[in-house]
C-alpha cells in the first residue's frame, strides 16, 4: 500500500469529521493511533479513567475500520510500544514512508508542545490543524475577551446563544430570561425516584483494556471493577438518548443536590464521552432544546443542560488558551497546605467529604456540586496548594482533561486566579452542604456548632478562611454581607472560631485527615 498521509488522531479526538481527517483519502492514508505510557503517567490517572479512554480508542478504530479506513493502532502492552508519541510516530513513518503527517490541535499546552515538537523532529511535511469542533476558537474567544475588564461567563454565554439560535425566539431569550439557575437549587428527597444512567456491560476489547490496566496500573487511585461506561459511538448516542427521556426532566430543578448513596441524580453523566469526542456537544444541545420545544422537559432544566455546554465548556476552554500555561500556577490567594492524604484514602469522619471521595474512587465521576461545594470547598478553606488540587481532579475524573479542569479548580474552585474567572470565591460553610443534601444527617459532626469537639469543620474553617484573607476579599462586593455577620461576632467567638480551625488544621497536617 503507497501511503500518502499518515493522519495522527489523539485519545480525545474521537470524531469522523475531526480536522484531520474530513479530507482523508481512505485508499491512499493511514489513520495512526497509539497508547502511550506517557500519558498514563503525566498525572496519577484512575483506573477507570484509563480504560475508558483506551476502549473508547479502540472502539474508535474498529468504527473507522468498518468504514473503510486502514488503522495503524499501536496497543499500550505491545511488546514493541517504546511508551511516547514521538517514538511511535517515528516507528509508524518508519512502517508507511508517508508523504505528509497531518494532525489536529491537541486540547492541552503540554501535548501541543509536544505536536510542534514533532514537526522539528520528524523529515516530513507537516500540517497541524485548528480543533474545529469547539463552537467558538481561540481567537474568537481572545477577540471577545479583549478590552473587558471582566471575563464573566454569563456575557459569554448570551452571545453563544444568539450566535447558534439555542432558545432564542428572534432576538429574545425563551422564556423571557438568559438564566433560570435560581430554579434549579431544589434539595433533593431520598425517596425521589432517580433514573440511573444506562449501563452497558464491556464487550470482548474493553475487558481486554480492564486486563491490561489492572495488570498495568495496579496501585493507582480507583476501582476499575464494574465498569459500565459507554466506549463506542452508537452506545454513546444510546446514554444520550436515555438521558434526554429519563433524567432532563427534572434535571434543571435538583442539578446541585447531593444525597448519601445517590451518586447521579439527575445528571447526564455525558462529559466523559463528549470529552473525547464520541458525541457533539451541540447535538446534545439541540435534543434538548426539541425536548422542550416537545414539552417533553421544562424550560429551566433545557435552559441549564444548554448552558453547562455552550456556555460552561466553551468558556472555560477559552478561559485556558487565553492564559497560556502557566495558568495552572497562579495562587492569587498564597495557600501553601499540601494535599491532606484522605483525597486519595476517602478516610475522613466528614460524611460529606467521604461520600464524594468514596463515589469519586467507585466511578470516576462526582457531579459539579460535589467538586466544587465539598471536595473544592474544603481544599480552598483549608489553604491547599491549588496545583496540587488541580492535579488531583485531573487525576480522577474520567471526564478531566487540562483544558476543562483547570479553570474550574484553579479559576472557579480556588479562586486562585484572583478573580479572573469567578466573581467571589465559592466558599461556603457547612449550613449549605445541609441545606443541598441529606450528608449531615448522622454525620459524625454536628453541622449546627462553630466550635467544640463535635462542631463541623467546614464552619470554623469558613470563618477562618474570611479573616486570613479579609484584606484581600473585604472589597469585593459579593463578599461584604458574609463580613459584617463575621464583623458582628464579639472577638471572645472570632478568637474562638480561629482556634478551633487551627487546631483542626495542624491535626490535618498531622494525620492527612480529620480521624
Amino acid at each position: 500500500m503507497s501511503v500518502d498521509v499518515l493522519r495522527i488522531v489523539l485519545g480525545d479526538q474521537l470524531t469522523p469529521s475531526l480536522s484531520a481527517i474530513r479530507d482523508g483519502d481512505k485508499s491512499r492514508d493511514v489513520l495512526l493511533m497509539m497508547e502511550v505510557a506517557e500519558e498514563t503517567t503525566y498525572a496519577r490517572h484512575h483506573k477507570k479513567k484509563i480504560a475508558f479512554i483506551f476502549a473508547a480508542m479502540r472502539g474508535f478504530a474498529g468504527e473507522m475500520q468498518a468504514n473503510g479506513w486502514h488503522v495503524d493502532y499501536v496497543r499500550l502492552d505491545a511488546s514493541a510500544n517504546h511508551g511516547s508519541f514521538s517514538d511511535e510516530i517515528a516507528r509508524s513513518i518508519g512502517r508507511h514512508q508517508p508523504r505528509r503527517i497531518i494532525t489536529t490541535e491537541a486540547g492541552e499546552h503540554r501535548v501541543l508542545a509536544a505536536q510542534e515538537a514533532w514537526r522539528a523532529k520528524f523529515d516530513v511535511e507537516f500540517d497541524l490543524r485548528p480543533d474545529d469542533r469547539f463552537l467558538c476558537s481561540k481567537a474568537d474567544f481572545a477577540k471577545w475577551a479583549q478590552g473587558r475588564r471582566q471575563l464573566r461567563m454569563e456575557y459569554f454565554y448570551r452571545d453563544m446563544r444568539k450566535k447558534t439560535g439555542l432558545l432564542m425566539e428572534g432576538n429574545e431569550p425563551a422564556g423571557g430570561r438568559w438564566n433560570f439557575d435560581k430554579k434549579n437549587r431544589k434539595p433533593a428527597n431520598a425517596d425521589l425516584f432517580m433514573p440511573a444512567p444506562i449501563r452497558f456491560d464491556p464487550d470482548d476489547e474493553t475487558r481486554e483494556v480492564l486486563d491490561v490496566v489492572a495488570a498495568q496500573f495496579e496501585d493507582n487511585f480507583g476501582d476499575l471493577r464494574p465498569f459500565w461506561f459507554p466506549v463506542t459511538r452508537a452506545d454513546a448516542e444510546r446514554a444520550a438518548a436515555h438521558f434526554m427521556k429519563e433524567a432532563l426532566p427534572q434535571f434543571g430543578d435538583f442539578q446541585d443536590a447531593m444525597l448519601r448513596g445517590e451518586h447521579f441524580l439527575f445528571h447526564s453523566v455525558l462529559s466523559p464521552l463528549i470529552n473525547v469526542g464520541l458525541l457533539d456537544p451541540l447535538a446534545l444541545c439541540r435534543a434538548a432544546e426539541t425536548q422542550w420545544k416537545d414539552g417533553a422537559a421544562p424550560l429551566n432544566a433545557v435552559e441549564g443542560f444548554i448552558r453547562q455546554i455552550i456556555g460552561w465548556r466553551e468558556y472555560v476552554r477559552g478561559i485556558y488558551w487565553l492564559n497560556g500555561p502557566d495558568y495552572i500556577s497562579k495562587n492569587a490567594l498564597e495557600a501553601k497546605r499540601n494535599l491532606p492524604w484522605m483525597y486519595w484514602s476517602g478516610e475522613t469522619d466528614m460524611a460529606c467529604m467521604a461520600e464524594a471521595i468514596g463515589q469519586t474512587k467507585e466511578e470516576a465521576y462526582a457531579h459539579h456540586i460535589q467538586r466544587l461545594m465539598v471536595t473544592g470547598n474544603f481544599a480552598l478553606l483549608a489553604g491547599v496548594d491549588p496545583r496540587q488540587v488541580h492535579e488531583w481532579y485531573l487525576a480522577v475524573y474520567a471526564d478531566a482533561f487540562e483544558w476543562v479542569e483547570a479553570p474550574n479548580t484553579i479559576g472557579m474552585s480556588q479562586f486562585a486566579d484572583g478573580g479572573l474567572l469567578a466573581s467571589k470565591p465559592y466558599a461556603a460553610s457547612g449550613a449549605y452542604i445541609d441545606r443541598m443534601s441529606d450528608y449531615c444527617d448522622g454525620c459524625r459532626y454536628n453541622v449546627k456548632q462553630r466550635v467544640g469537639e463535635d462542631a463541623c469543620p467546614f464552619n470554623s474553617l469558613y470563618w477562618n478562611f474570611l479573616g486570613r484573607h479579609r484584606a484581600h476579599l473585604s472589597a469585593n462586593p459579593r463578599m461584604s454581607q458574609m463580613y459584617r455577620t463575621y464583623d458582628r461576632f464579639s472577638d471572645d467567638v472570632r478568637v474562638a472560631l480561629h482556634r478551633q480551625a487551627d487546631e483542626f488544621l495542624a491535626h490535618l497536617d498531622e494525620n492527612g485527615t480529620d480521624r
